[in-house]
């Protein structure tokens, strides 16, 4: 039998995947609000759209991860991706209010599978190959900076590519005649989404090796997701490194939904139209996910300057906190300076959470066993969702100016504080070579 990948081509296999599953959804960033409103859909519609696709992954979050758990990480990765091509299908030829609907649905469910599996599957590898004590965050961070560089190339593809068509000298013209008005330049992207997801799919089943499960059955799997759905929310009750980590999670996601909720009617103001407000906002965007690439790749000699991975936790969360903070200092200003300083800001978060993310995630993988990995991964993503969804709730009600954006740069500065704390001895988990032979959940 074929031993564990060594860690430079598991590293090489990680990366490759996440750029695979996250070009696509960065595609789809820019025009997809815009073709839903070309196709008819009022903006009540447009919302219930969204609304769908976060109920579908808070809902499936934490039973996906513990499906990863059980059945194995690439199949459920290849469903994610299986999900993720039908989705972007039926967005970019659906016309009727319930297959735009189905096809967030769809999407949500591929993010939900998508949460942790591919993270699990290189922890996995990395540990099988060099032992428990293998080191996790360069390869986590290359990772974080992939999925990043990604998602900013998918942004400015997909909001390039519509543009270019409609210039074209017909070219939008003949597109909607050959295909009776199902094909829309603002289509192309999803579309592009889907063809790339096929390939994504592919590469998982074919690049990502993991040793045999036991033979499961529908019963067996039913039986097994709840247990380890219990076991992944019991983890942050008895860890209090683990309970830092989901608490700092909860404190990133208010922090990110307050930001990506104000920063696009903070945009038009700046320029005085929504238009060019708009097309503000997508550079902002592309330059938030190269900032939090940055912070990913920096996040390695951040740990090592700072002389610890929690140390780099705080002062990761503390600049995000710090650009909120000047975020909101800015709101009521006006003026070349404050427009520089509010960029300056919006940067500062990103490059900060993308730090603190890779030293914060190799914390929580030498805390949870592999039995466990993916439940974790999803309980962190569920903390994320839920806490930015209640945050935008409230940054919703808020009156316009500061308060909003100081809001989220309390919660993020809250989660800082956490780390001050020293940290406290590991637990006591079995490591892989105690439990060979012992069938996992």
């Amino acid at each position: 039998m074929i031993g564990p990948l060594d860690p430079r081509t598991a590293g090489r296999r990680y990366v490759t995947a996440c750029v695979l599953y996250w070009f696509p959804v960065g595609l789809a960033v820019s025009p997809l609000i815009l073709l839903f409103t070309e196709r008819g859909m009022s903006l009540t519609a447009v919302a219930a759209f969204f609304v769908a696709h976060s109920v579908t992954a808070a809902a499936l979050e934490l039973p996906t991860g513990g499906l990863s758990d059980v059945l194995g990480r690439r199949a459920v990765l290849a469903a994610a991706g299986l999900l993720n091509l039908t989705a972007f299908t039926l967005q970019g030829l659906g016309t009727a209010p319930w297959v735009l609907a189905l096809g967030m649905a769809l999407m949500g469910a591929g993010r939900a599978l998508s949460s942790g599996p591919a993270e699990a599957w290189y922890v996995d590898t990395v540990q099988a190959h060099s032992g428990p004590d293998a080191e996790l965050r360069t390869g986590l961070a290359r990772g974080g900076s992939a999925v990043s560089a990604a998602l900013a190339a998918g942004t400015l593809l997909g909001g390039a590519l519509p543009w270019l068509l409609a210039r074209g000298d017909g070219v939008a013209t003949w597109l909607s005649r050959a295909t009776s008005g199902l094909v829309l330049p603002l289509s192309t992207p999803p579309l592009l989404g889907a063809v790339v997801e096929t390939a994504f799919v592919l590469y998982v089943l074919t690049a990502l090796p993991e040793p045999p499960r036991p033979p499961s059955t529908l019963r067996s799997v039913l039986h097994g997701i709840p247990a380890t759905i219990a076991e992944g929310v019991r983890l942050g009750g008895r860890d209090p490194l683990i309970r830092r980590v989901l608490l700092s999670a909860a404190a990133a996601g208010g922090a990110l939904a307050a930001l990506e909720l104000l920063t696009p009617g903070r945009a038009a103001s700046f320029t005085g139209a929504p238009e060019s407000g708009a097309m503000l906002f997508a550079v902002l965007a592309c330059a938030g996910f190269l900032c939090s690439g940055l912070g990913n790749h920096l996040a390695p000699l951040t740990a090592r300057l700072a002389g610890s991975g929690e140390r780099a936790v705080l002062l990761g969360l503390g600049a995000g906190a710090s650009g909120l903070l000047l975020l909101g200092a800015t709101a009521v200003a006006a003026g070349p300076a404050a427009l520089v300083l509010a960029i300056l800001g919006y940067g500062l978060v990103y490059l900060g959470l993308g730090a603190a993310g890779p030293s914060q995630n190799d914390l929580l993988h030498r805390r949870v066993p592999s039995a466990g990995r993916a439940t974790a991964l999803s309980v962190q993503s569920l903390a994320l969702q839920l806490t930015g969804a209640l945050t935008g709730l409230l940054v919703g009600v808020l009156p316009r100016g500061p308060l909003p954006w100081l809001t989220g740069g309390a919660l993020l500065l809250a989660g800082a504080l956490l780390w001050i704390r020293r940290g406290e001895p590991a637990a006591s988990y079995p490591t892989s070579r105690e439990v060979e032979g012992v069938e996992p959940v």
